[in-house]
This record gives C-alpha cells, structure tokens and sequence, in this order.
C-alpha cells in the first residue's frame, strides 16, 4: 500500500496532514495514538468507509477509490471494533462469509472454500465450536471468530480495529501472533490500531504514531516507540523498561501522597 501527501479531516479539525506512507509485503503496522487522534477514521478512510480530503492511496498499483465493491472485498479485511453483529448462524456459516467475495456462486458453498474456513477456525481453536450458534458464544469466541472470517477472507490489506478487544492475555498473543504469520506467509500487509503499547511492540514490526495537529511518527517499531515520541505522543511521560523478558513502556505517575510522608 502506497500513501501520498494524505489529509484527512473531520469538519474543520485536521486529523492527519500530508501522511506519506508505504507498508509492503509481509510487514505488519501498529496505529498508536491517544483518543481522538484519529486512528480509526484513518483505518475507515483506508477502507475506504469514508472521504479523504487531499493526497491518494494505492493499493497493489491501483487508486482504492477505482475499486469496485468486489475487488474492494477481495482485497481489503477490515475488523470493526465493535466485533461481529448478533445474526442467527453458526459459527461455521458466519466465518464463510469471509470466502464470499471469492465464490462464484451463491447457491452452494465450493468444497475449497469450506476447507479453508475450517483450517482458519482451527487455527484460532474454535473448530469445535463450528456448529455452535454465535449468540451463545463469549466476548472473547466471538473476537477469534472475527479474527478467523478476516484470514478465511485472505485480503491483501488487514485492516484492525483494537483486535485485542475481548481476548485475554493469552488469546491475544496466540491469536495476534498466528494473525502476523499469515500476513508474513502471505505477503499480505497488516495494519492494527490498540491502546496496548507493549502489545503493538510485541506484534508490530512497524509503527505509526498519531500525534497532535496531524503531526506523525512512522517507521520501524524499535525508532519509533521511544520515550520522547510516546511522551509526546500520549501528553504524560511515558518510560521505556529493559527486562529480561523484553521491552515494555509505562506511564510515569506521581504519588501525591506518598509525597506528602514524612
């Protein structure tokens, strides 16, 4: 994906200014920033849910804005962070709606297609769940199902909206991690919006940093997450932690009144 000199706006408040970005092949993004700073209307206007004001984006050399509704379904998955609506299915019949976009018929289901959603279920342990209606599934079910309809979909451009809703801590790197290999097999292209620091530093090879004013941070994650960005990113100081199991980030907060003590 290629992004050129992209504005995006809402009513007069700029949220992103001149945004020049390319994501190849097998890479995968974090979009960090705080609320408000325009990470999801970034992830919509990527998918091209919503006008951009200046600039252009190209997806495998070709404009998104020329796309027509299939080849947009073919190519770009994109995980709403409110999840999946409630209809009546099962598990199963709603991860093969990820394989429509591919299908040439709609009056049955190729056996192929059906071989791939049941290999992405498994991948994210709900196989035994197939038959499951999902309006008796948990938060956290019902995330890795979203998560296995986007890779049954195979797009080019993985388009996430805090993925980590709902999973716990477990899930989220097994599933988040199986989400990156696919992406890594398949030459596809990963962006993923969280509020989760460290998890973007564990999932994300790349980083772009929201800031105020549509002012931006982008590029590898080891230049990009340092204290000084994210200090200035997210308006309170944020320290950068060496441990032996890795890098983590906190906030920095003060103890009135511990302070206070004599």
């Amino acid at each position: 994906m290629q992004i050129t000199e992209l504005d995006v706006s809402i009513g007069e408040r700029k949220l992103i200014s001149e945004l020049n970005l390319t994501i190849r092949g097998g890479e995968s993004w974090g979009l960090l920033g705080k609320n408000g700073a325009g990470k999801t209307t970034l992830l919509h206007t990527l998918a091209r849910l919503r006008p951009w004001q200046g600039g252009g984006i190209d997806l495998q050399g070709k404009p998104i804005n020329q796309l027509d509704r299939r080849e947009v379904a073919l190519r770009i998955g994109l995980l709403f962070q409110e999840g999946l609506s409630l209809v009546t299915s099962t598990v199963l019949e709603s991860a093969m709606l990820g394989r429509y976009p591919h299908q040439h018929s709609w009056l049955w289901d190729d056996q192929a297609d059906v071989g791939i959603v049941k290999a992405a279920l498994a991948e994210f342990k709900l196989l035994d769940l197939a038959e499951r209606r999902i309006d008796t599934l948990s938060g956290g079910e019902l995330q890795r199902l979203a998560l296995a309809r986007l890779v049954a979909q195979s797009p080019v451009l993985f388009l996430l909206d805090e993925p980590s809703n709902h999973l716990d801590i477990a899930h989220q790197l097994t599933g988040l991690l199986a989400l990156r290999s696919r992406v890594m097999q398949d030459q596809a292209t990963m962006l993923m919006t969280t509020h989760d620091i460290n998890l973007a530093s564990r999932i994300c090879d790349h980083v772009l940093l929201l800031k105020e004013d549509g002012a931006y941070e982008a590029g590898a994650a080891a230049q990009v997450l340092t204290e000084n960005n994210l200090s200035s990113a997210y308006d309170c100081e944020i320290r950068r932690i060496d441990s032996d199991a890795g890098v983590f980030f906190t906030p920095v907060t003060s103890n009135p009144t511990s302070e206070r003590m004599p």
